[in-house]
């Protein structure tokens, strides 16, 4: 039997405590055999572990063995750059993606760091870590509740709970027993670690401490969730894989063929082979794609969408499902009145005719403001621009509305009677110049029990019941709460009200529609999530009936079939996987079910968003494959947890990010379609020579040069590339989809087999001349590096012409190809240069062959790029 449906006797009776707490000496016994109240943590990985994780690839294995290699070879020089390259990358990988996990300890921080107790009758303060099972604690205005309760006592206690439930509104707390199951919002009798007393007062005994508690549970769902992989980073293991696998197959078949059909030494055989998997292994396309990731999170930035975590950027290019929280990120998590009822208009304040409807219901107007500003206990604070609400979030609507039509009178509050939940109403008595008022506002179905006149045309009639219950149903079906507000004027004599005094001539003035309303920016970023093939769910912990209506005001889809917790509890895992693909409203849901629901959808092979700003969010932003957290209203927790963090709040933003995240993908591709075939291109001019039996036709280190370097400053310029311009309008990409397609396979290959052959005919043509083998490995690494410039530029777009107006918009292009050619010029004429690669200054001849062979590259690439567009009709 869960705790909230035991009665307070059986409560006291599983817990051995009594209304006057348990002794000092019964309290320290249960603190040595229960622990502590505070929340266990998981263990962290060492910064070192982290660091060591990022050498743990396929590719890096290759090139740490041919660095071991080569210093056993007593090649050190080789070796040192080798190790050197390694460093580099993990060292990019490690400080890019370092981020601190700090969860678990920022739930912790959440719960109370004191609570005042009773123990043997007697009032006390302790550490909120001291709690036990069976402890009284007393609750007032402010008090961060610091263990999950069963209350015993509630005198008017309003508990703010929107970080465990998403509820938007305050719940008001009693001690009723309850019998039936109950969703966790829906559980009047208890109150929960971490939420906050906003008003009233209470008395609660301690049924669960640390753990145990729901914010427990949230903590060791975060553990199990752990972190899984970004879609890039499975694609590049992948490509990573396939790299690897063609290169063992190459080193094996040549060791066999050089030991058959070639008198090679060992040395010789181990520096051609080294020589290949320094050739073929795209070194500098680990460091590429950082740069570029890193180059998307500052755009992000800008815009306000903080990324934690580089391959997040990328990932957000490829979310198809955004399932977000209602509360604070669709809607803006202030509850505002958004209609006014009277019995002869309904007015919708958004409505442009507002004044003139204003002018037409005069009276009924006037007093309805008088009641929302007079009959109400709360203030309006507004610090640094932003509306600052001191007391409960329902009359803060009020008060904003009265506000907006300030009354020019002179008035003064007499005498007041308090809300209760016990009677669901408030009344205050008010002189306004000469004459006295009472006015009453409250529970529509109270309210009406309590008039029998109405305002009606400027005079009063007798109450029309059907119309305001009609009315109070229409406005309900909209996901408003309503309130209704009465007034009458009384002698001038009197000094106090009574209940009884509310019994009599009450006049029903009309109804207030208050709401969560939805951001408008946020109704045009889910426009643009469908035109992009985006799904939106929303999933959120509020009712649904005001779920359904926000959905629908927002424009999600399939609103009407909108499931509540309980009938996802009721799904086994099949069945909900089938349910989110055709269900997108899901109501009054825990932390367990949000969590349920994003691994469903994932299981239909869908890339999931999880927005949220509450700690119920957690554990579901952490599963999801790209957690996005609020800047402003989220929790420390839930920022924690995200992989990405909205400065602004503002689910448009979120939009702004998947077009940034879109254009990241396109480069990376771009960037992979280039880096590929010039590492392969090196590849094969050491197999075609090993097969040949002609010397390599260049060393390690200017293998590396070209890997490392001239691909790094060149693929730089790719990252720069402008959104192309279907980006928002297409389909997000198949999640299954090879980062190779056959397309690539294709190109990779051909242009591959393009470089080596003209470096190759270069080479013979300087040899045929009888050209140093200084020059010759010279004027190769020039023609590779012109071949990789030309190239670069046919990148641009991968089947489009590639010159476009966009290239001069592109000034990085310039930049780095303009210190590519200083770069190069230092290589071939800087006798330190030409020291360490091996390399010697070249005539125009020379350089004038490696143009021409950039050119062709250009040439033959974008005529193959011209076929495709006719074969495919693009």
């Amino acid at each position: 039997m869960e705790w909230y449906q035991r009665t307070i006797e059986e409560t006291q009776s599983v817990t051995k405590t009594s209304e006057l707490g348990l002794s000092s000496e019964e309290r320290q016994k249960r603190i040595v055999s229960q622990g502590e109240n505070s929340l266990s943590k998981g263990q962290e990985d060492s910064e070192l572990k982290k660091f060591l994780h990022h050498f743990n690839d396929l590719l890096i294995y290759v090139l740490i063995g041919a660095g071991i290699l080569k210093g056993v070879t007593g090649d050190f020089i080789d070796m040192t750059i080798i190790f050197a390259v390694v460093l580099i990358n993990s060292l990019i990988g490690y400080v890019q993606e370092r981020k601190a996990t700090n969860s678990l300890s920022s739930l912790s921080a959440m719960m109370g760091s004191q609570a005042t107790i009773l123990a043997d009758g007697e009032k006390g303060i302790v550490e909120a870590t001291s709690l036990v099972a069976g402890d009284v604690v007393l609750l007032n205005p402010g008090t961060i509740i610091p263990a999950d309760l069963r209350l015993v006592e509630a005198y008017n206690l309003v508990v703010e709970e929107a970080i465990l439930t998403g509820e938007s509104t305050p719940v008001n707390k009693n001690t009723a027993d309850i019998t039936s199951s109950a969703d966790l919002g829906d559980r009047l009798n208890m109150v929960y670690s971490g939420t906050l007393v906003n008003s009233g007062s209470g008395k609660g005994i301690v049924v669960e401490t640390g753990d145990g508690t729901e914010l427990g549970k949230i903590s060791q769902h975060l553990k199990e969730v752990g972190s899984g992989e970004t879609p890039l980073i499975k694609k590049m293991k992948q490509l990573n894989k396939q790299i690897f696998y063609i290169l063992a197959a190459l080193i094996l078949f040549l060791v066999v063929f050089s030991l058959m059909f070639r008198e090679f030494t060992g040395g010789e055989l181990v520096s051609a082979m080294i020589a290949l998997a320094v050739s073929a292994v795209p070194e500098g396309l680990p460091a590429v794609l950082s740069i570029i990731l890193s180059v998307g999170v500052t755009r992000m930035a800008v815009k306000k969408a903080i990324i934690k975590k580089m391959p997040a950027v990328e990932t957000l290019g490829s979310m198809s499902v955004i399932c977000s929280d209602k509360t604070g990120t669709l809607t803006k998590n202030e509850m505002t009145v958004v209609s006014i009822v009277t019995k002869d208009q309904v007015v919708e304040i958004a409505d442009e005719g507002f004044e003139h409807s204003a002018q037409e219901d005069r009276l009924a107007w006037h007093r309805l403001i008088e009641t929302a500003l007079y009959c109400n206990d709360t203030k309006i604070n507004y610090r640094g621009g932003k509306r600052e609400i001191i007391g409960n979030p329902t009359e803060g609507a009020l008060l904003e509305f009265a506000n907006q039509h300030p009354l020019d009178q002179e008035e003064h509050i007499l005498y007041k009677i308090p809300f209760d939940s016990a009677y669901k109403y408030m009344a205050t008595l008010v002189v306004i110049g000469k004459k006295k008022f009472i006015y009453l506002k409250g529970a529509p179905d109270i309210v009406l029990d309590m008039v029998s006149l109405q305002l009606e045309q400027e005079a009063y009639k007798t109450i029309d019941l059907a119309y305001w219950e009609e009315e109070i149903s229409i406005q309900a079906r909209k996901g408003q709460r309503m309130l209704a507000a009465a007034y009458k004027e009384v002698p001038f004599e009197m000094a106090t009200i009574s209940h009884e005094d509310l019994q009599q001539e009450m006049v029903m003035l009309g109804l207030y529609g208050i709401i969560d309303p939805p951001k408008k920016e946020a109704m045009e970023a889910i426009r643009i999530c469908h035109d992009a093939g985006i799904s939106v769910k929303m999933i959120t912990g509020d009712h649904k009936d005001t779920a359904v209506a926000i959905a629908e005001q927002i424009g999600l889809t399939n609103y009407n079939q909108a499931l509540i917790g309980s009938d996802i509890e009721n799904l086994s895992d099949l069945e909900l996987q089938g349910v989110v693909a055709t269900h997108d409203v899901f109501a009054r849901t825990t932390p367990e079910h949000k969590l349920r629901l994003v691994r469903a959808i994932q299981e239909n092979g869908e890339i999931v968003g999880m927005t949220g700003d509450g700690v119920n969010d957690a554990p579901a932003l952490k599963k999801a494959d790209i957690g996005i957290a609020m800047g402003i209203k989220g929790t420390e927790v839930t920022k924690d947890a995200a992989d990405m963090v909205l400065a602004d709040d503002n689910f448009a933003t979120i939009a702004a990010a998947v077009r940034e995240g879109r254009r990241v993908y396109d480069n990376l591709k771009k960037t992979i379609y280039f880096s590929l075939p010039t590492a392969f291109a090196q590849g094969l001019l050491v197999v075609v020579s090993i097969l040949l039996d002609k010397p390599l036709p260049l060393t390690s280190i200017q293998i590396l040069w070209l890997n490392m370097v001239t691909t790094i400053t060149l693929s730089f310029a790719l990252g720069f590339e402008p959104i192309a311009k279907d980006a928002m309008t297409r389909k997000p990409r198949d999640p299954k989809e090879n980062i190779l397609n056959g397309y690539a396979v294709f190109r990779t290959t051909y242009v591959s087999l393009l470089l080596a052959a003209l470096g190759f005919m270069i080479n013979t043509y300087l040899g045929n001349q009888g050209a140093s083998e200084t020059v010759m490995q010279t004027t190769l690494l020039l023609t590779i590096v012109c071949g990789q410039v030309f190239y670069m530029i046919n990148c641009r777009e991968i089947h489009q012409f590639a010159i476009t107006k966009s290239i001069l918009a592109n000034k990085i292009l310039w930049l780095a190809t303009g210190i590519l050619v200083i770069l190069q010029l230092a290589v071939m004429y800087v006798p330190f240069m030409n020291s360490i690669l091996a390399t010697t200054s070249i005539g125009w001849h020379h350089t004038s062959l490696a143009l021409l062979a950039g050119v062709l590259v250009f040439l033959i690439v974008e005529g193959e790029k011209l076929i495709y567009r006719i074969w495919k009709k693009i």
